[in-house]
């Protein structure tokens, strides 16, 4: 009768040691220490580039001189920061600067000081490293540097096939195509990350048969507008792209994307009625989900009545995101992206007093690279020195809750679907990195 009670505990003592060594081996043997798992094609940099004969370096710098527009392009973009970007540099500080964020951020060899020579069971924090004798500083901090995408084996590769230049030139089929893409923007899920698409997948998450097939557009349509000039000086006028990769950290590429309607119900509320509006939200320009990318961006859809005061009496807030659990195991619980050209409604009702009022309620949209909590996580925890916004209004207007509320609303601008997120030319900003994550 004594022995029972003494044999069950040493059963679930066994038991709990058997989970403990059960998770101590998942932990160290299975499941990553990054967010995604390795794919063959980055899960090592691009091989070590030499210089193309006729040229004084890969550096961007050296590409400028007879490219300048091109250049100058560039320097605006998130490639061209893609490593010093202060975000970026915090979470990789977060990530005890994890040598493989450089296969996207820095891709070249020669951008990184560490040569990787084995990658045992995949598990990053195991590589073989050894000091790389051509890393190049200076290149490193070109992140997405021209060479990432055109030099290979000692050739200049672009979308031309009778290109004429002072260094050796080749054409690839790849530049017309979303192939260039597919390398960092196409990141997978590891062992226990259970995503419904990568955490950075913007590349399957495009849609082939309305934008590819029927409209024939592909991920530079967008991206990376045409234009009609020379790509080198001397060269002949031909239609070509700029260099520009607008994209999730311009938050006027995200207008651009975004279509916003507002319907109300009744269209002119009597004091005492309900008032129903919705606002209605429409992927109208963008060929993948939205918000894409990083799986912290996400919108918020949000409603607040004031009175002539400006004291708040309702609000009502929703997301559009991702929501993904991150620990023991990565598990993406829901996904409420829109896809394209899909539409969602997003309503919000309140009972006007019974006296006349000069009630309004303000509706606004915004942008967030990350949450507050992200934030000030970074800041406090991982060096994030930089005032540069991570919240973006990209709608906002005031709706009288009275007579004249049909009025605005028939004011409002109808927007068509507008086949891709880039305006003319002449419309597009030039990115200062300084002011945006």
């Amino acid at each position: 009768m004594i022995q029972k009670p003494r044999r069950k505990g040493l059963w679930l003592l066994g038991l709990v040691l058997i989970s403990c060594v059960g998770a101590y081996y998942v932990y160290t043997e299975i499941r990553p220490v990054v967010i995604f798992g390795l794919r063959d094609d980055y899960a090592h940099a691009i091989p070590f580039q030499k210089t193309p004969h006729g040229l004084e370096g890969i550096s961007a710098k050296d590409c400028g001189g007879c490219h300048k527009e091109i250049y100058e392009e560039w320097k605006t973009s998130m490639h061209a920061h893609a490593y010093e970007d202060p975000f970026f540099q915090a979470y990789w500080k977060k990530d005890d600067n994890i040598w493989v964020c450089l296969n996207c951020h820095t891709p070249l060899e020669n951008q990184q000081p560490t040569l990787i020579e084995n990658i045992p069971d995949e598990r990053v924090e195991k590589a073989t490293q050894i000091p790389n004798p051509h890393y190049d500083e200076n290149l490193r901090q070109e992140g997405v540097t021209c060479a990432v995408c055109h030099v290979r084996n000692g050739v200049i590769y672009g979308p031309f096939d009778d290109s004429v230049a002072p260094h050796p030139t080749e054409f690839d089929p790849a530049f017309r195509t979303t192939k260039v893409c597919y390398r960092c923007h196409n990141v997978v899920a590891g062992p226990l990350q259970f995503y419904n698409v990568g955490p950075c997948g913007t590349y399957p998450e495009y849609e082939g048969t309305f934008f590819m097939k029927e409209k024939g557009l592909i991920c530079q349509s967008c991206h990376m507008p045409e234009v009609t000039r020379r790509v080198a000086e001397g060269a002949p006028i031909r239609q070509g792209r700029r260099h520009l990769w607008r994209g999730g950290h311009d938050p006027e590429m995200v207008k651009r994307a975004v279509a916003i309607q507002v319907q109300a119900n009744p269209p002119a509320p009597m004091p005492g009625e309900e008032v129903s509006l919705t606002v209605t939200l429409i992927n109208a320009g963008a060929g993948h989900k939205i918000p894409t990318g990083d799986p912290d961006r996400h919108f918020t859809v949000e409603f607040v009545v004031r009175d002539q005061d400006k004291n708040v009496l309702a609000q009502d807030v929703h997301t559009i995101g991702r929501w993904i659990l991150w620990q023991p195991f990565i598990l993406e619980m829901y996904d409420n992206r829109l896809l394209p050209l899909a539409s969602r409604d997003y309503a919000f009702t309140y009972d006007l007093p019974k006296e006349p009022s000069n009630v309004v309620v303000d509706i606004r949209v915004r942008y967030h690279i990350l949450t507050d909590d992200q934030h000030a996580m970074l800041r406090e925890k991982y060096e994030l020195r930089t005032n540069a916004p991570y919240v973006f209004t990209i709608y906002e207007r005031s709706f009288p809750l009275n007579t004249h509320l049909a009025e605005v609303l028939d004011a409002q601008p109808i927007t068509p679907y507008r086949g891709c997120a880039s305006p003319p030319e002449e419309q597009l900003p030039l990115l200062n990195h300084t002011t945006l994550g």
